[in-house]
């Protein structure tokens, strides 16, 4: 999370609008599934394309999928599975917080993040 010194919400909303491009990694961080927990001693990582998540507020609680993709500017990932309906009847899909989703499964493709988390 961006450090800011201020209770402030308006003041803690602009941080994260604001934040510089380093630091936005640290806003797309998810809680891992007990199983995973166990297995990674962590509690939360960086949710990258192809994780698996479940989304656990709002309301497509309960929803389980792939992660299509990360959006990185805006802190906010979209899941197979979670869109809402236009008006014109066309279903687009609705970009999620990755505070609120649980990663039941990673993606271990990237042979640097399997060796990050086994040697942690």
């Amino acid at each position: 999370m961006v450090r800011v010194i201020s209770s402030q919400p308006r003041k803690q909303r602009k941080a994260r609008y604001n934040a510089p491009h380093h630091m936005r990694g640290s806003l797309l961080h998810a809680a891992l599934s007990k199983e995973l927990q166990g297995k990674y001693k962590r509690r939360s990582i960086r949710v990258i394309k192809g994780d698996t998540v479940k989304v656990l507020r709002g309301d497509h609680a309960g929803i389980e999928g792939l992660v299509d993709y990360v959006i990185t500017r805006d802190a906010r990932i979209v899941v197979d599975g979670v869109s809402v309906k236009k008006a014109d009847g066309t279903e687009v899909p609705r970009p999620v917080d990755p505070s609120n989703v649980m990663i039941t499964d990673l993606n271990l493709e990237d042979k640097r993040r399997e060796q990050k988390l086994s040697g942690e």
